[in-house]
């Protein structure tokens, strides 16, 4: 079997065909040439906190672009904020946004990114070993090289949870010196679990201006992480919400949610000043820029938000709530399986789902050894035969999935 075959072939069997293909035509946009920011569309949008950027209603997450004209179809159609991470293909996607951004004017978009530091702990969010400071600020650099740029206008620190890691001094020191140097004009927190924890320690801190945080109508807590966003708001920092579709299908029907109608629901949050929309090809994100252009919920949106509620069944969205971890018996990160789990089935993106897979310590055939999960998930998973199946994700050849 020649080497495309097989790779299809692996792609397809765990996950069938992943979706649309790129048609830049769609939009009908010249992708040749300099584009001029006097020109662009003129999307509606909100301020980013005290930052000064007006965001659009919609930023691209370029998670699961796959090709650098796409980035720029996405910035000739009036998406000027684009959110990559040191973690997405290995580097490979910084390269690819940088390159779909070569030659434009630099102060018409808008690039963050992500590192996470080494010595973390996902599943308790605490360092097990002393944060390198000086480590951090070369993964900085390093991803500055990637995107062929001096700066990156928002710098982020992923996997935020606890408030003493949020608040960690070595934290601390390189975000202010990441602005200090010129190397991000501003910096900020990403968080899925212990969310409301992680937003107000960054509000405390007086160091952070941006936070990235899962955001859906399917969360636990509404009124709580409702305050939690006015808190940070309050304190001047600018909200960007991702996760916002609860994991695109229903986990009951296999169905899927209403996207235009997750999305609407996030953005009557006055609070949120953009959605993080991982588009993959255009049809996805002619579906976003016309839903912000009426952010009304109708009838019919908020009855198909009523019919895949709690009542329906989980999504493929896994909440993080922790409570499985000291459950099982193996001391397995459950919660990062399971949103390795939502980035295969649900987004269609496996090698994310593949970078979530290889930060756990993962047994060769995990769950054999139980004849019965002890794991009584609150979102009602079956634990043992998602984390089966997402770990034969291991075995495909890594070069597999980069291609």
């Amino acid at each position: 079997m020649e080497t495309n075959d097989r790779r299809d072939f692996l792609k397809k069997s765990i996950l069938g065909v992943s979706g649309i293909a790129l048609i830049p035509e769609t939009l009908k946009l010249s992708l040749t040439g300099r584009s001029e920011a006097s020109r662009l569309p003129e999307l509606p949008g909100r301020m980013l906190g005290k930052t000064g950027i007006k965001t659009p209603l919609i930023s691209m997450g370029a998670s699961g672009a796959t090709n650098a004209r796409f980035v720029r179809t996405a910035y000739d159609a009036g998406i000027k904020v684009f959110f990559s991470a040191t973690y997405y293909g290995e580097g490979n996607n910084e390269k690819l946004v940088g390159e779909g951004l070569k030659g434009l004017p630099r102060d018409s978009y808008t690039i963050g990114t992500a590192a996470p530091p080494d010595g973390l702990d996902k599943r308790t969010g605490t360092f097990v070993k002393k944060f390198d400071t000086a480590g951090y600020l070369k993964k900085a650099e390093d991803s500055l090289k990637r995107f062929g740029l001096d700066y990156v206008d928002i710098f982020l620190f992923p996997y935020s949870g606890k408030r003493e890691m949020v608040l960690n001094e070595g934290v601390l020191k390189a975000m202010e010196m990441l602005k200090r140097q010129g190397k991000a004009r501003f910096v900020g927190i990403a968080s899925h679990n212990d969310t409301e924890e992680a937003l107000r320690a960054a509000a405390d801190s007086g160091i952070y201006d941006v936070a990235m945080a899962a955001y859906n109508y399917k969360i636990a807590n509404k009124e709580s992480m409702n305050e939690a966003l006015a808190y940070v708001s309050k304190a001047g920092m600018g909200i960007v919400a991702m996760k916002t579709a609860a994991g695109v299908l229903s986990e009951k029907s296999g169905q899927p949610v209403n996207i235009n109608a997750a999305l609407k629901w996030v953005l009557q949050n006055e609070h949120i000043s953009s959605i993080v929309s991982a588009m993959s090809n255009t049809e996805e994100m002619q579906k976003n820029l016309s839903m912000i252009s009426n952010l009304r919920l109708s009838d019919e949106e908020l009855k198909d938000l009523a019919l895949s509620g709690p009542a329906s069944g989980p999504t493929l969205y896994c909440h993080q709530c922790k409570k499985c971890l000291s459950q099982c018996p193996y001391n397995l990160d459950i919660p990062t399986l399971m949103r390795s789990y939502m980035y295969a089935y649900g987004y269609k993106n496996l090698r994310q789902a593949r970078y979530a897979l290889n930060t756990v310590d993962l047994p060769l055939k995990p769950c054999n050894d139980c004849l019965e999960c002890k794991v009584k998930c609150t979102n009602g998973f079956d634990v043992r035969s998602k984390i089966r199946d997402i770990s034969r994700l291991k075995e495909v050849p890594q070069d597999f999935l980069m291609a």
